[in-house]
């Protein structure tokens, strides 16, 4: 027998019927746990995969005067057997067994692991819901909050991805139904995407243990009379969802792409794109806009605010929404059309109106008859297109590519007068540029929006009464997996942002779209993972307190007149080395710039305390980044694309004009918690500050000298940190 060691021990063979033999053995259950376990105290760490059953001993035997070794077999139909081990070879947990188990080639395998749970029934319903039965012998071990607590999890094993289904217990026995079709997530009732899931049992709710009491999860294998009866299909909506046993007793769920077969693959997408889309050019153009959010992953941003404008007015145009791998749950007031679909070739060829918020394929051409909008999806902060003195994305063509792209925009939507010449000269857009404010932003400058904030709040399952922090970094362009997929750069300290914060706050923590990591700590109570949900401008409503980075989230933000930290950690490097910014951000930002998680934990403590302190440049800020947004940015932008279609004469526009309106914003209370002790000192200015005064021509520099001076006076004997 062999493994992870060695161990020998006597057989006695039995003769049986058709040449086969029966044996017996005597192993000490101590053969089978691994050396420095067994010598070693029950707290012992137990590698992961000695948990999940890769730690198997192969068995075989050898008989004198024989080169070849034997390999024994198990019979067919034999169950699995399972055993617990003794308490002097247990660990804590107390659910170490050893398991007698028949491999996919018929072979006997030994195993000392962790209990795992195994299904011992499954059935696809007619409505697409899964039904699974299981059983976990380990159950005694689990307390009584353990037990009740316990759910499935189903996981993506691409991106990590985790949906959570409810168990029902009977004893050891336990039952679930999920319907992967329509998984219920912060984006709605949508599909598991396309790619492998594998299945759980976790045996706490996270929210009420501490990330270092975690146990972890434990994978949900086959009983063996259940495996030859994989695999089990299903298929609804043109997507098949393929129940399997991997490697051979693993149970596992093969979600397939929604593309059909003359889509599906290289090849046929390059007969779409060279053949199909050309032939669909040349048919007429037909009454309708196609919106595309951030290339098919959600439903947001300025295109979603333009359909519903549009569907305020009641146009007669057909709505339709770029889905990705059916991914996004649109309105009954749009129709999804699935990327890359013929259906999604079509559409990029006929409709009258293409509404998108990033970049277009670089086959796309604009034709006679459309109107292409090209509406960006932020204020520049970070510099963009050929501004960027040196590209460190995964994709090097990017320039190439945009060169190429913008030839087919007829319109690019700027937010506020600072942007327009930026978005013009960094993309070298020849056409017009409509100066609206972001359709996007309607909703922060609009009144009445106290239900929308409730049901936002109850869609993210927030609790009452607490204050919300968002934290939205943007993405580090030199630290990627592959194009498009980038890392999350996450340095919250989150063991003391619970300490402190966690009595009197929730942490939302939401990933720029491009990156794919998970992100730490959510599931916890504390941490909520808001990355799904589909619209930013919902979660800015809801938000008490802002922190980002150098995302353009900033210049939305501040239209609610709520604080805003900045967690600025790389400053140096983002500047100097990946991107390079418009304007002395160090020096203009309407919050303090904050370089480790300590002095940004303190910050939210004394955010009120921080909101006075900043008021004069936060006022700065809005009047310079803002001046366009007044709650109809949608409005205009809508006249100006139907006035351009042909289906709306000049003199029909409705909108309000620019400047018609007041922009001021008195902005939205903070939701009210106990103030702690105060602590913040302003940053000393420098001497150049000390002469000029508190701005530096047009841009503040940090607080003013006499603003400083009486706040000094005030908290001479208060700490003396210092917020850089």
């Amino acid at each position: 027998m062999s493994g992870a060691g060695r161990h020998d021990a006597r057989v006695h063979f039995t003769p049986g019927g058709e040449g086969w033999c029966t044996f017996s053995t005597k192993l000490p259950l101590r053969a089978l746990v691994p050396g420095f376990r067994a010598d070693a105290a029950a707290d012992a760490e137990i590698p992961q995969s000695w948990s999940m059953g890769s730690n198997g001993w192969k068995t075989t035997l050898h008989v004198e005067g024989r080169k070849a070794p034997i390999y024994p077999v198990m019979a067919e139909g034999t169950q699995d057997g399972h055993y617990r081990m003794p308490g002097s070879l247990q660990t804590r947990e107390g659910d170490r067994e050893v398991v007698v188990h028949r491999n996919g080639s018929g072979y006997l395998v030994l195993f000392e692991r962790a209990t795992l749970p195994t299904t011992t029934r499954f059935a696809w319903h007619e409505d697409g819901s899964l039904e699974i039965q299981g059983r976990y012998l380990a159950v005694d071990r689990l307390s009584d909050q353990e037990y009740r607590d316990a759910h499935l999890v189903v996981r993506s094993r691409a991106h990590g991805a985790e949906r959570a289904v409810p168990l029902v217990w009977d004893g050891e026995a336990f039952r679930c139904v999920l319907t992967p079709a329509a998984m219920r997530t912060l984006a709605g009732e949508i599909p598991l995407a396309a790619g492998r899931w594998d299945f759980f049992l976790r045996r706490q709710d996270h929210s009420s243990v501490t990330r270092e009491d975690r146990l972890e999860d434990l994978m949900l294998k086959i009983e063996q009379d259940l495996v030859e009866t994989f695999p089990q299909e299903y298929e609804e909506n043109e997507r098949r969802y393929e129940l399997q046993a991997e490697a051979y007793d693993r149970l596992s769920l093969l979600v397939h792409s929604a593309m059909p077969d003359h889509a599906r693959g290289p090849y046929r997408q390059k007969l779409l794109r060279t053949k199909d889309y050309p032939a669909a050019r040349r048919r007429p153009v037909r009454d309708a806009v196609l919106f595309d959010a951030f290339k098919g992953t959600q439903y947001s941003d300025s295109p979603r605010a333009l359909h519903e404008e549009f569907v305020r007015r009641r146009t007669d145009l057909e709505h339709l929404w770029v889905v990705r791998d059916d991914q996004v749950q649109v309105p009954p007031t749009a129709t999804p059309v699935r990327m890359w679909s013929p259906e999604w070739y079509e559409a990029l060829a006929t409709s009258r109106y293409v509404v998108a918020n990033n970049h277009l394929p670089d086959w796309f051409q604009k034709r006679d008859g459309q109107v292409v909008v090209q509406t960006w999806h932020g204020t520049p902060l970070k510099k963009i297109g050929h501004d960027i003195e040196a590209i460190h994305f995964a994709d090097q063509r990017y320039l190439e590519r945009v060169e190429k792209e913008v030839q087919n925009w007829d319109m690019l939507v700027s937010p506020n007068s600072f942007s327009t010449p930026i978005l013009q000269r960094a993309f070298g857009f020849p056409g017009e540029m409509v100066e609206c404010g972001y359709p996007r932003n309607d909703v922060l400058r609009r009144p009445g929006t106290e239900q929308r904030e409730q049901e936002i709040r109850r869609r993210i399952g927030l609790p009452d009464g607490k204050r919300i922090v968002l934290y939205a970094p943007t993405w580090r362009d030199d630290q990627f997996y592959a194009p498009g997929k980038y890392k999350l750069d996450f340095r919250v300290d989150l063991a003391d942002a619970r300490a402190r914060l966690g009595q009197d706050h929730v942490l939302l923590v939401r990933r720029h779209p491009n990156v794919v990591d998970p992100v730490p700590g959510a599931g916890d109570g504390f941490v909520f993972d808001v990355s799904d949900y589909p619209d930013m401008a919902d979660l800015s409503l809801i938000t008490d307190v802002m922190i980002t980075d150098y995302s353009s989230l900033m210049f939305d933000y501040v239209n609610t007149g709520r604080p805003i930290l900045f967690f600025t950690y790389d400053l140096d490097h983002y500047r100097d080395t990946l991107r390079g910014f418009y304007f002395d951000f160090q020096s203009s930002a309407p919050g303090p710039l904050l370089a480790t998680s300590e002095e940004l934990v303190t910050a939210i403590r004394d955010i009120d305390r921080i909101q006075d302190l900043y008021a004069e440049r936060y006022r700065w800020f809005q009047r310079e980044f803002c001046d366009l947004d007044d709650g109809y940015a949608a409005a205009r932008l809508a006249d100006r694309i139907l006035v351009a279609g042909g289906d709306l004469a000049p003199e029909q526009a409705q909108a309000p004009a620019v400047g018609s309106l007041g922009t001021r914003h008195a902005g939205r209370p903070m939701t009210p918690i106990p103030v702690a002790g105060p602590w913040f000192t302003p940053q000393r200015p420098s001497a150049y500050q000390e002469e000029t005064g508190p701005f530096v021509g047009a841009v503040p520099g940090q607080p003013g000298k006499a603003h400083d001076d009486a706040v000094r006076a005030q908290e001479h004997r208060m700490y003396e940190g210092v917020i850089v």
